[in-house]
């Protein structure tokens, strides 16, 4: 910065000496014309240092980030199990705790304290795989998940039974995979598995959840025609109730506005990642962009804000973020899924190795580097995460069975090192051959 303000400086010389003859002119003389290049320059060097305190935010972030380590490790659980999926209830009420909800391979719910990890109850719900899990929004004590026996139930977690306050039921022949609340807890949304030709979003009202115990609730509608293989993935936008985004193995990822009368007029934008979507999210500026990731490892991403102009909305597409990202020890085997930092205005991607690292990739509109690496937590694959904003801590599960909760610079109360804990699971990838000839309905 100081050669380039030299080099300013020189540059104002050569530029404002026409200025100093005027000034000359003006019968003034020419001891001004340092104080004037002075001036000049002091506005550059404030500029520049606007700039570096830009970069050391998203550093310290990076760094922030890169410096995780493990505060709490939830005990050894009687039933191991594949932690596929994990989410924390926002504390509605100020001094209320925290909960961490996780959907388990042995068809389960397991409810912990957000804060020690300390294992609270179970919820079951009939035989059949459950497809995530989420906490209302407005009600911390609310949690949802989705089962491929076609339905979606929500427990309150403030009961003591294990009977589930609402039922969603679904149409006779579908099987859910994937499902998300509106970030007004208005409505739920489903995504299905392909029954002979069929894949559906399905859509209920979620109103009025609580005041009415164990009472089963109709689908308000469904969607298609956008889709025609199995929905991977749903996701609500983080303030927009009426947008959702949905990916599935046929490639595609949808954006839906459905305060529309109808799919068609529903369907904002169709993006082609050209594979199998595993996961999806929004990110960026009033969260306008979309970004995906794929069974085999490629990850896309969009800018919706661009739709309407003639500017490429494809702002990043790389086929496998296992070869363009260099990372330490042992490689990058997989992808988890997509981190948005709010306060960094930075999008992340998390993923590892199947010993059990975990890999913090950076995303930029230039390529992918890596920002740092979390050892010695996990000692196989890790499946699920969930970032937490309020206080930048970082939960993760995998395939030994463990729930792990990172801070920034923490110190673990048990050093003691885990033996391997990896377990077998029917639980499977649903990965399917992608149809390439498959293009964008719309931009």
């Amino acid at each position: 910065d100081v050669i380039a303000g030299f080099l300013y400086a020189i540059l104002i010389l050569v530029v404002f000496h026409p200025l100093v003859d005027l000034i000359d002119n003006f019968n003034l003389t020419y001891k001004y014309a340092p104080l004037i290049i002075i001036t000049l320059l002091g506005f550059y060097l404030l500029q520049v240092a606007g700039e570096a305190g830009e970069m050391t935010a998203v550093e310290k972030v990076e760094q922030q980030l890169a410096g995780l380590r493990i505060a709490r490790r939830c005990a050894p659980s009687e039933e191991p199990a594949y932690l596929l999926d994990i989410h924390t209830s926002s504390a509605a009420r100020a001094g209320s705790g925290r909960f961490v909800a996780v959907s388990c391979s042995s068809e389960s719910i397991r409810l912990f304290d957000g804060e020690t990890l300390r294992f609270l109850r179970r919820y079951r719900g009939r035989a059949g795989a459950l497809a995530g899990v989420r906490f209302a929004h407005t009600c911390d004590s609310l949690v949802f998940s989705a089962c491929s026996q076609g339905t979606v139930k929500c427990w309150d977690v403030r009961s003591a039974t294990q009977k589930p306050v609402q039922v969603f039921s679904g149409y006779p022949s579908n099987v859910f995979i994937s499902f998300d609340v509106s970030c007004s807890d208005l409505i739920v949304c489903a995504g299905t598995e392909k029954v002979e030709k069929d894949t559906f979003l399905v859509f209920w009202d979620a109103r009025g959840v609580t005041d009415c115990a164990s009472a089963t609730k109709e689908p308000l509608g469904v969607y298609s025609e956008s889709h025609n293989d199995d929905i991977t993935k749903v996701c609500f936008h983080p303030v927009e109730p009426n947008l959702v985004v949905s990916g599935s193995t046929d490639g595609l990822v949808n954006v839906f506005d459905i305060n529309k009368d109808n799919e068609d007029d529903a369907l904002i934008s169709t993006c082609n990642s050209d594979s199998s979507v595993s996961s999806l999210g929004w990110s960026g500026e009033d969260y306008k962009q979309v970004y995906c990731v794929t069974h085999d490892e490629g990850f896309c991403w969009w800018d919706t804000a661009q739709l309407d102009t003639e500017e490429p909305i494809t702002l990043l597409h790389v086929l496998d973020v296992r070869e363009s990202v260099c990372a330490e020890n042992h490689g990058l085997h997989y992808l988890v899924g997509g981190l948005y930092h709010e306060k960094a205005g930075k999008l992340f991607l998390i993923g590892g190795t199947s010993t059990g690292d975990i890999h913090l990739i950076s995303c930029s509109t230039d390529g992918l580097s890596l920002v740092g690496t979390l050892c010695g937590g996990h000692s196989a694959t890790v499946r699920s995460f969930c970032w937490s904003p309020t206080d930048e801590s970082l939960l993760t599960g995998g395939e030994d069975a463990q729930l792990l909760l990172w801070k920034p610079g923490a110190v673990e109360r048990s050093l003691t090192k885990k033996a391997s804990l990896k377990i077998s699971s029917s639980v499977q990838k649903r990965v399917r051959v992608h149809n390439t000839s498959l293009k964008s309905r719309k931009k």
